[in-house]
C-alpha cells in the first residue's frame, strides 16, 4: 500500500512538474521522427497480464524493398538514441504509473513475446508490478547479458522494500546523469532473449 501511494504522489507530481519537458520532447520528436509522437507496444504487467505501455517514440518508419522493417541501428537517429540515452522517451510512462499498470521501481516490462521463453524462476519477474527502473538497470541496465538481468530482477522481488526503491530511483538518476549501460555489445539496444541459452 506504501508503495502504491508512493507511486501516485510521485508520477503525479512529476508529470505536473515536468510537463514543460514533456511538450518540448512530444515538439522535437513531432518534427524530427514526424507522427505518431507516441509509441504504444503491448507489454507484459504483474503476473504477465498485458497492458499498453506508452514512450515517446525514437525510431523512424524506415523499410526495405519489400517492405519489412530495417534493424534498429538503422531506423534510430542520432536524436533518438539521444532521447534514449537520457531517459527522456520513457517519461509518458509516468501516466502508466499513475494508472497502475507500472510502478516506479520494478523489473523492467519487456516482450510478450518472451514470457513463454521464461523459467519457472525468471517467470517469478511478474510477481511484481513491472517497473519505470528497476535493480538491473541500476546493474548494468542493456550492458549485461539477459541470465544476469533475470537474477537482478528475481533478486528484487524477493528484497524489495521501500528503502531499496528509494535507493535505486537514487542510483538511476546517477545511472541517467552518466549514460551507462545504455546498449549492449554490438546492439543500439538489446539482444533479442531467445531463451534460457541466453
Amino acid at each position: 500500500m506504501i508503495k502504491r501511494v508512493f507511486d501516485v504522489l510521485m508520477s503525479a507530481t512529476a508529470l505536473l512538474f515536468l510537463l514543460p519537458v514533456i511538450a518540448v520532447v512530444a515538439f522535437l520528436v513531432h518534427r524530427r521522427l514526424g507522427s505518431p509522437v507516441l509509441f504504444f507496444q503491448l507489454r507484459p504487467g504483474k503476473d504477465g497480464k498485458p497492458f499498453q505501455m506508452v514512450k515517446f517514440r525514437t525510431m523512424l518508419d524506415a523499410t526495405d524493398d519489400h517492405g519489412y522493417p530495417l534493424p534498429d541501428s538503422e531506423r534510430m537517429p542520432s536524436f533518438g538514441q539521444f532521447l534514449r540515452s537520457s531517459s527522456l522517451d520513457e517519461l509518458p510512462e509516468l501516466w502508466n504509473v499513475l494508472k497502475g499498470d507500472m510502478s516506479l521501481v520494478g523489473p523492467r516490462p519487456l516482450l510478450m513475446e518472451y514470457l513463454p521463453l521464461y523459467s519457472k524462476e525468471q517467470y517469478r519477474r511478474h510477481d511484481v508490478r513491472p517497473g519505470i527502473t528497476g535493480w538491473a538497470q541500476v546493474n548494468g541496465r542493456n550492458a549485461i547479458s539477459w541470465k544476469d538481468k533475470f537474477k537482478l530482477d528475481v533478486w528484487y522481488v524477493d528484497n524489495r522494500s521501500f528503502w531499496l526503491d528509494l535507493k535505486i530511483l537514487f542510483l538511476t538518476v546517477k545511472k541517467v546523469l552518466v549514460r551507462d549501460g545504455i546498449s549492449g555489445e554490438g546492439e543500439s539496444t538489446m539482444s533479442k532473449f531467445t531463451g534460457n541459452k541466453d
